[in-house]
Parts: structure tokens; sequence; C-alpha cells
């Protein structure tokens, strides 16, 4: 009997975010040993709604071996440390989703637990958001890295990244090429399945050229070029649970407060969605996530551009989506990465993590040519896992609103929820416990932010906080507050920082 052979060639159909940033890790994991040859078009748009990170993209591009100066200088990138969410709760209210922990642990008691049992009995005042160094820096407009000493504050957070996504695609499409990855230009016409198994053999190229091989990958977006329309692997949609399908989007003038460059980014609600700004180097990302059951295009992109603070650098561009995931993410020599696998609004910046995910996923079970269909099985259900997680996190937002102001918040607030999240509301809720599964994306503190933020109280602390009477708390919380002060003060601005570090030139007029 033949031993299986490793795989010879790899085909990417579509470039983007998606396509560049799985040719560069591939090009990384497998050198020369697989030809990897990716086709775009340059006729054919990309998205680019992922603008906006979560910390989980500094390890990939670790693992990648590119340097953060280097990164952040040539995408016109920005700093994240979290996302402020305003009017999501009550109109007028605001919050704070940080990357990193409350406060710094002072006993075997988690720090919330003893936060909440002296909020609740109103021994300390203020939300919890008053002890995130994340929201500490980011309300002051501050940035620098983490320490890497544990015992001091400013070890306690975590941070992302905002950048251009075309210019990240340009970035790793050099380091892909550099690394032996063949890009073809050229539109798929025609995919060519087996007839033996259904497998694909090859596509054809408007060009009338024809590629040949092994595996395939479909980063094509929405239209799922290779996973939907070759070979059918189904989607499951979640616009009942997330009712958002269009966007606007445009580029805007930095400015704002005192030409405002957050090292965060800001989440608005709006009558039918929410608002977007994603601070650059060179200019605003913003956008208006809505529903189409309730406000038009047209009505969307008035009021994006009487909510900008600054100059509007192009028309809105209109985007259309549904909410959801591919049945199958793998079926038959196919993965399907990125939009054709399926789509999460942009709430919580989670777009280029399920490409990394879905990335490192594979590679993790990168199949030889025997193609065992169990390694394609643990793909799809540890992929789907991941997806129904973020999914019921972005619910959350959804359903946790009080306001009843409009149609949409209406709905929401009616709206069934999966049982899965209920479960985690009703924990919280009674006794302020946290239920979560080992590998979740969003830990405890996301959770924390947007139940207390949006008015999800619990009935009582968990019960060890109230029996640590021996612990003298509210010293330990003035400490933490005064050590959390004295550290950002120390620190440089935001625009400081990146002029010192990883300014970028210009862009060409």
């Amino acid at each position: 009997m033949t031993a299986p052979a490793p795989l010879k060639s790899i085909v990417i159909v579509g470039g983007g975010s998606a396509g560049w940033m799985t040719a560069a890790a591939l090009s990384q994991a497998v050198g020369q040993s697989c030809q990897i040859t990716l086709i775009e078009s340059e006729a054919i748009g990309t998205v680019g709604v992922g603008e906006a990170t979560i910390p989980p993209i500094r390890h990939f591009n670790q693992r990648l071996g590119i340097d953060e100066a280097t990164f952040v200088r040539e995408t016109q990138g920005s700093f994240k440390l979290g996302i402020e969410f305003v009017d999501w709760g009550k109109l007028g209210q605001r919050y704070f989703h940080p990357f990193g922990q409350y406060g710094a642990e002072f006993d075997s008691v988690p720090f919330y637990h003893h936060w909440m049992r002296e909020w609740l009995e109103g021994r300390t005042q203020g939300p919890i958001d008053d002890f995130s160094m994340c929201w500490a820096m980011a309300k002051a407009g501050k940035f620098a890295h983490p320490s890497p000493d544990r015992r001091l504050i400013q070890s306690t957070f975590d941070y992302a990244y905002h950048f251009d996504a075309g210019l990240y695609a340009a970035y790793l499409r050099r380091y892909a090429e550099a690394r032996g990855v063949t890009r073809l230009e050229g539109k798929v016409v025609d995919v060519a399945l087996r007839g033996e198994d259904g497998f694909i053999a090859a596509v054809t190229l408007d060009s009338g050229a024809r590629i040949a091989g092994e595996f395939f990958i479909d980063c094509s977006g929405f239209r799922g070029l290779l996973i939907e329309e070759a070979l059918e692997a189904g989607y499951d949609n979640w616009q009942h649970w997330l009712p958002c399908d269009r966007a606007v989007a445009v580029p805007s003038e930095r400015g704002g407060e005192r030409g405002e460059f957050t090292p965060y980014t800001r989440s608005t609600a709006r009558e039918a969605g929410w608002q977007w700004r994603i601070p650059l180097q060179h200019r605003t990302g913003n956008g208006y996530v809505h529903c189409s059951q309730f406000i038009s295009e047209d009505e969307a992109a008035e009021t994006l551009l009487a909510n900008l603070d600054g100059k509007a650098l192009a028309n809105p561009r209109p985007l259309r989506f549904v909410t959801g995931k591919r049945r199958k993410f793998w079926e038959k020599n196919c993965v399907a990465i990125g939009l054709s696998a399926g789509f999460m609004e942009p709430l919580e910046s989670t777009s280029l993590h399920l490409i990394q995910y879905g990335i490192l996923r594979l590679l993790a079970l990168l199949p030889d040519n025997a193609m065992s269909p169990l390694l394609a099985r643990e793909y799809n259900a540890q992929t789907s896992r991941e997806y129904e997680l973020i999914r019921d996190f972005l619910i959350l937002h959804y359903k946790a609103s009080e306001r009843d102001d409009s149609e949409l918040w209406r709905y929401c607030a009616a709206m069934p929820i999966p049982d899965s999240l209920q479960y985690k509301i009703d924990h919280f809720r009674s006794h302020g416990m946290l239920v979560a599964e080992a590998q979740e994306l969003f830990a405890n503190p996301s959770w924390i932010a947007v139940y207390l933020g949006q008015g999800i109280v619990p009935q009582r602390a968990p019960a060890l906080a109230s029996m640590r009477d021996g612990v003298p708390v509210v010293q330990r919380l003035q400490q933490v507050r005064q050590a959390m002060d004295e550290a950002v003060a120390a620190m440089p601005s935001h625009g400081e920082f990146i002029a010192r570090h990883c300014a970028a030139a210009a862009p060409a007029a």
C-alpha cells in the first residue's frame, strides 16, 4: 500500500484580506514544498470592512515574522484598546469594551467579584470602566505597549490595530510573492468537477487558462464561487437574530475634537442599526450598519454623512450581506475562508479574526492527497462552534438594549434568542457568575462590559466574595485607581507614540 503524498498544489480563488492572509500563512508554513497559486481580478472590488481588529491579529502577524512598526507604517495603522459603545443601553449612555482585564488581582477571588459586591452594596460609585486600564488610557488618548512585568498595572491590558485592509492585503501580497506564491490575474468563469467524486479538478479563467489543483481555497467573498455555486455547501441564515443586512461606508478627514485620534473604535447605536468610527493615520473610516426593513439606503447614507466628525472624502458606498455561516466550510477538496465562509456584522471587529481562525485551523488539519473526510468533519465542527459563540456575543448587544424608540430596537427586545445565550444571561443576572467555554474568543471581561454597560445587573454578587470579610477591598480598589492614574500620566499620547515609532508617509495625491 502506497502512503499518501503531501499536497503539491493549492489554488486560492480570490484576493483581498482573506486571500492574501491565506497565501501568506501557507507560504510561511509549507515553504517551497507546495505550489501555491492565487487567482484574483483587479476588476472585482473587495469589501474591506475589517479595518478594526481584535488582539489575536497580533499573534497572526508575529507568526509570519512581521515587524509591528513596519506593519503599522505600511497600512496607515493605529492602535486599538477596545470599543466605546454609545447609546446602546439607553440614549445618552456610554460604556467601554476593553482589551484586557478589570483592575488587578489582589485576592484568590476574581477582582470583578469584589468590585461587584462593593458596587451593589453602594460602597463604590461609578461604572466598572473606572477600573479598566484600557479605558483609562483610551479616554486620555494615551498609548504604550503593555509591561511584561505581571506585578505592574501596565501589564493588565492588551491591544489590537486599526488599519487599511486594502494596504494590508497589498503588504501580504508582497510577503507571499517573495516566498513563492504565484498570482494570476483573471476572473474564474468555470469550475470543473471530477466525475467520480465531485471534487474540484480545475478552474477556468476568462482568458481561457485552465488552472488545476489538488486543493482549493475559496476566498471569493459573499458569492462563494467554489463552496456554494460549485459544491452547494449550504448557508445558515441568522438574520432573525442579527437583522442588519446593509451598510453604507465612507472615509472622512481626520477631525473631531482636537483632531481626535482615538486609540479605540467607536460604535454609536442609531435608529436602525449602528455607526462605526475607525481612526487611521491618513483618514477616518465610517459606516452605518442598518436593517433594510426599517430604513432605506439613501436615508442611511444621509444619517451617516450628517454624523461625521470630518469632511467626507468620497461618496458613501453601499454593501449588502446576510448574517450567518456556511453549513459546511470544508466540502470535498475545498475550504471557504473569509466572507465565502460566512458573515458576522463588524460590531465586534471579528471579520479578520474569522479569517485568521480559518487559516490556522486549516494549517492544523492540512490534508495530504488522500483527503481524509475526518479532517473536513473536524474542521467543520470546530469552525461552526466558533461562529456560534461569536454569534451569541453579538446578539447580546441587541437583546440587552433598553431602547424602545424605534422599530429595530423594539424588534430586538421581543425576539427570541438562542438557548445558549439565555443560559449565560440567566447565570449573570441571578448571581453575577460568568459561564463560558474554555476556548471562547470573548473572555469574561468582554461579557462583563456588555452586561453591565447595557443594564444587565446581577441580583447579588458571587457568594465567595461575600465571605471574604478580612480582605480590605475598598483600600485595594483605591490603590488600583491610583496606580492606573499614575501609569497613564507617564504615557505618551496615541499620536505621539505613532509619530515616534511607526508614522506612515502621507498617501500619494
